[in-house]
């Protein structure tokens, strides 16, 4: 454990550092998502399309975060935070120069990513191998209110530099952020590595389980859960090929999980100690933390596609729109960090929730085809102050769990929570917001008298190119298909309707969500934090410098 003279040798200069990594990698994602149709525009893509982009993002660091812990242990905190870093800004150059949603793919959701994988485990292992007790809650309730920050300052920064200049101007900024970060590397101590050998048969296992799970659930609103959809390009034993990706997803995680335990038994060292998730805390910390993630990030996911898909919002109308949820979420992510030294984290975390899916279900009854301003911004400011309650608890429950020289592997497992909260989030809301979409319309569209002897092949043409695009684009498309005026109406019309029910679904899935998660707080710490010993388990094994 970290010394009291360690952190004043150290000083508050390290966490600063850190802080302004954590900033970078928090602002990206709501950044992409505030720019939603700016960027659909500029690389000739679809929502859809983009939504892939946001969900690989995330997913390709939930798969990969356990083998950046890990990688932080073999080289050391400080070697893998700055060989993330140069990951990271390499991807952000890639991203703010491609022509193609192909090419930010590869440079966004992959390189970033991988850069990411190694970076945020890192942050979390140096701040619990610098600060000890009360300091290192302290230190953890920063990270948490500049990762509220962030998010809250995304939309408001993507949205003016998206209205003024362009997107790419943004990841561009973050390539040299990230530069200057590196010019100050020698203000955050050394840290050792350890001998071992990489349990690359878990690796492999553990992501391919991930992302073939994850994968399955992004694609389920263009494939179909079961039955399959006519635009499933495979349909085995005439089941979706979402089933079967979701099932061989979770068998391959069951054979990682037997694989790590079987390794422990033998005295080998595994990818990721399974026994740390026997430690209630920990657990109950990286649960309530995916389900942050899940109702944050769909939330972030679907208010942009309200505000500019349906209300024609550009992206800076869009920032200044979710304003309430930014403050609410900065004011509070502040406010906990200076409420956990007298309130334990399962009451304010109990608080933050119940205030996030109040204002979710406010989000349901406020959402129309005009903005119901007043109540929509108390929906807002309600999201937003839950999320920055949990924001400033989680990362100190979670890290404080385990001894400092364990923090890589809980870093590693806070950020797979994180991320993997993030696409799930992404993935399975934005599924439902595409199937409520085409059902609603469908059945609109057969029901219509208007449009009697050609419904059945508007339906159809519904399900096969289901995306969630403005009222013009569909008039557009109904003219060109050379419809009569009347039955253009009559499409627009109901297709309105069915945006509009298809986002009442969506917000009130993520209510759901955030109702579901109050029943995993129950064994989160009932007393101050700093107030309680670490875990113990045994030293990791193959434990020494390197």
């Amino acid at each position: 454990m970290a010394t009291n003279a360690a952190e004043k040798k150290a000083g508050w200069g390290v966490i600063a550092m850190l802080a302004a990594a954590q900033f970078v990698m928090v602002l990206d994602t709501t950044v992409m998502n505030v720019s939603i149709s700016q960027i659909v525009e500029d690389l000739n893509t679809t929502v859809v399309g983009l939504q892939t982009a946001i969900t690989l993002y995330t997913l390709v660091m939930a798969a990969f975060m356990l083998i950046g812990g890990k990688l932080g242990d073999r080289w050391g905190a400080k070697r893998a935070y700055a060989i993330g870093l140069l990951v990271y800004g390499t991807g952000s150059l890639i991203t703010a120069l491609s022509p193609t949603l192909g090419v930010l793919i590869v440079g966004w959701s992959f390189v970033e990513g991988l850069g990411a994988v190694l970076v945020i485990p890192a942050i979390a292992a140096l701040t619990a191998a610098t600060y000890a007790g009360r300091q290192r809650a302290l230190a953890y309730g920063i990270l948490g209110g500049v990762s509220g920050a962030s998010a809250a300052l995304g939309p408001l920064i993507g949205g003016w530099v998206t209205a003024n200049y362009t997107w790419r101007l943004v990841f561009a900024t973050e390539t040299v952020v990230v530069l200057a970060l590196m010019l100050f590397l020698r203000a955050i101590p050394a840290t050792a590595g350890r001998r071992g050998r990489l349990d690359l048969g878990g690796a492999v296992l553990s992501a391919a389980g991930l992302g073939l799970a994850v994968f399955g659930i992004l694609r389920s609103s263009q494939w179909g859960w079961i039955t399959p959809t006519a635009a499933a390009p495979l349909t085995p034993l005439g089941l979706s090929p979402v089933f079967w990706l979701i099932v061989v997803g979770l068998i391959l995680l069951a054979l990682f999980a037997r694989r790590e335990e079987s390794l422990i038994e033998a005295g080998k060292e595994p990818l990721l100690d399974v026994r740390l998730l026997g430690i209630p805390r920990l657990r109950a910390g990286l649960t309530t933390l995916l389900c942050q993630q899940f109702i944050i990030m769909s939330t972030f996911f679907v208010l942009p596609l309200y505000l500019q898909t349906v209300l024609g919002y550009d992206s800076l109308q869009t920032g200044i729109t979710i304003l309430p949820l930014s403050m609410g979420l900065f004011f509070f992510a502040l406010l906990g960090a200076s409420l956990a030294a007298r309130y334990s984290p399962k009451r304010i975390v109990e608080i933050g929730l119940i205030g996030m899916l109040i204002g979710e279900v406010l989000l349901i009854a406020f959402t129309g085809p005009s903005l119901q301003s007043a109540g929509f911004a108390v929906a807002l400011a309600l999201v937003g102050a839950g999320l920055g309650l949990l924001a400033s608890q989680l990362g100190n429950v979670i890290m404080s769990s385990v001894a400092p020289e364990r923090g890589s592997e809980a870093g590693g497992l806070q950020g797979t929570a994180q991320n993997l909260g993030a696409s799930l989030g992404t993935a399975l809301v934005g599924s439902i917001l595409i199937a409520s979409l085409v059902t609603n319309f469908q059945t609109a569209v057969l029901a219509d008298p208007a449009l009697a002897g050609v419904s059945s092949q508007i339906a159809a043409a519904a399900e096969k190119n289901a995306n969630f695009v403005s009222t013009e684009q569909v008039r557009a498309s109904a003219e060109a298909a050379g419809l009569s005026p009347a039955q253009v109406d009559a499409i627009v019309t109901e297709y309105a309707d069915a945006q509009i029910a298809a986002l009442k679904a969506a917000f009130a899935s993520i209510a759901l969500f955030a109702l579901l998660a109050l029943w995993y707080v129950r064994r989160l710490p009932t007393r101050a934090t700093g107030d309680e010993p670490e875990a113990a388990l045994p030293t990791p094994s193959g434990a020494g410098t390197g």
